[in-house]
């Protein structure tokens, strides 16, 4: 998910999406320990997705204080 693609959506939608990304990590991970992925790069992707909109979640509530 690009920033331009999260700045488009709710904080609803960003903390739902938050859930489901945080939920695919730990299945990765899970899956990895037992055997192999086949693109352990995934594991990267959704990592850098989650602080993506975590990111985007502090930047809006820094804008509600200001």
């Amino acid at each position: 998910m690009k920033t331009r693609e999260i700045k488009e959506i709710t904080e609803k939608e960003i903390v739902e999406r938050m859930d489901v990304e945080k939920e695919q990590l730990l299945r990765l991970k899970m899956n990895h320990a037992v055997s192999p992925l086949d693109s352990p790069a995934q594991i990267k992707t959704v990592r850098r997705t989650i602080a993506r909109l975590a990111t985007e979640l502090r930047q809006r509530e820094i804008n509600i204080n200001n």
